[in-house]
């Protein structure tokens, strides 16, 4: 699947998802309605039957009919003819089917009909609902799509227009690079933009010059691969050679979009699910942990429960992580007089004994109970379960471009350093490595064997310290 296919699989799922539910509560309304109780699975069975064979359809329907095209793009009536035909759709197979099972005549005419226009109606608010939802929550800046903006002064005020104008609700601009312009103008130009824009968010680069040479091109494509960043081509670049490209659709231009690797959005929508249920158990975990815990640690260190740190997560997004505390309340200004007892090489701080470690917090790291917490984290989509580790801020200001592809991912709870010797690990640029080879063969039956590898080493207190 392309890279400009995100909002079409958000709009897929998202409203599959809508659908069933609507269908399943219509369905127990309109026999509440009926017969002024609740159906469960005692009724007749040509109800369980008919109940069944309504989700079944509503399958069908997104498979065959693909009703969710553009539902953030259409307005009140177009919402209401589409509603209409998936209706009408609905009534004319459940009405055949309850005929050819000679049902017609037992099943409740007045039912059905209930059924079919509590359908309806809350198919169309709720199609509503969704789509100002998907609005809403891209509005926000960290859940954006930030695209780099790459144009010359020529085509500055067209591409701008075309951003502002046509650009997909889930995107947003990070800013412009003036190509000929100035170099302290908007985010630089050919000469001084690397420097600027290494630290800023940016999941896609869209690159408008049609008057470059190819050369020029495959120079700026190459750096943001090396970030780890898609970029969007605005004319087709003959014989370049890179991992992954496809054809897409960008503010209104066509595009070449080029990627170290290929971008599947319906394995990333089912591993976002895959969080949010783990998510949800771990937080729910957390939350019967979190008496007994705090109880601990204040008795050890009175203080703080929860430690909150400022991390960077997927492209450059700054969020705050939650843990349990596991170090005395001054560590951060401790830690500045511990930097010459550093036993990691490279960016990352890591010490045997670290005297800042409570004795709390020293059983709290071996048994990994310390992490909890990030399972809230996980369910407000600043991280996944599976993923690479979240440097610091003063981590991330020294990351070169090589490094921030270890960040073209989400951030985990767990991931390949944590199963492959953690604190046994003492250079940074093998922690980069493992990130890496992580991401370069990403896939969700690698994200289970990560889990399953991860419960071990925690049972076993595998490299915990």
């Amino acid at each position: 699947m392309g890279k400009g296919t995100k909002l079409r699989t958000i709009e897929i799922y998202s409203m599959l998802a809508v659908d069933l539910l609507v269908a399943f509560l219509s369905y127990y309304i309109a026999h509440f309605m009926k017969y002024g109780r609740i159906a469960f699975f005692y009724e007749p069975e040509m109800y369980t039957t008919f109940l069944l064979v309504v989700m079944i359809m509503v399958l069908l329907y997104t498979i065959l009919v693909n009703p969710s095209k553009n539902l953030t793009m259409r307005g009140f009536l177009v919402e209401f003819a589409s509603v209409t035909k998936y209706v009408i759709c609905e009534f004319a197979v459940m009405a055949s089917l309850l005929f050819m099972l000679k049902y017609a005549e037992t099943f409740s005419r007045l039912m059905f009909g209930y059924f079919i226009v509590v359908l309806g109606i809350l198919t169309y608010f709720s199609h509503i609902a969704l789509k100002y939802y998907i609005r809403h929550y891209y509005r926000a800046e960290k859940n954006q799509t930030k695209i780099l903006v790459i144009t010359d002064k020529a085509d500055y005020d067209e591409v701008k227009l075309h951003m502002a104008e046509k650009l997909e609700v889930i995107r947003g601009v990070a800013g412009y690079v003036i190509w000929d312009g100035d170099a302290e103008a908007k985010l630089g130009n050919r000469e001084s933009y690397k420097d600027k824009v290494k630290l800023l968010t940016i999941d896609e680069v869209f690159i408008y010059l049609p008057k470059q040479d190819r050369k020029e091109v495959r120079e700026i494509i190459d750096f943001f691969q090396m970030m780890g960043v898609v970029c969007n081509y605005g004319l087709d670049v003959a014989n370049m050679y890179v991992s992954s490209s496809s054809i897409d659709e960008l503010a209104g231009y066509t595009v070449v979009s080029y990627s170290v690797n290929d971008v599947d959005y319906n394995k990333h929508m089912i591993k976002r699910m895959f969080d949010i249920l783990g998510g949800l158990v771990g937080s729910l975990i957390t939350i019967i942990l979190t008496p007994f815990i705090a109880l601990c640690i204040f008795i050890d260190d009175p203080g703080p429960v929860f430690f909150k740190q400022k991390r960077v997560g997927k492209n450059g997004r700054v969020f705050n992580i939650y843990k349990f505390r596991s170090m005395c309340k001054d560590a951060e200004k401790i830690k500045e007089k511990l930097m010459a007892d550093n036993e990691m090489g490279g960016l990352m701080f890591k010490m045997d004994n670290d005297p800042r470690i409570t004795k709390v917090g020293r059983f709290l790291r071996k048994t990994s109970l310390d992490e909890f917490p990030q399972f809230f984290n996980i369910l407000a989509g600043d991280m996944s379960l599976i993923g690479t580790r979240p440097p610091t801020l003063d981590e991330y200001e020294q990351y070169d471009p090589h490094y921030k592809r270890r960040l073209s991912m989400k951030p985990g709870l767990t991931g390949m350093w944590q199963v492959s010797g953690r604190s046994e690990i003492t250079d940074f640029d093998e922690v980069v490595k493992l990130d890496l080879e992580y991401i370069d063969n990403w896939s969700m039956s690698q994200d289970i064997k990560i889990l399953f590898k991860t419960v071990a080493v925690v049972l076993c207190h595998k490299g915990a310290k």
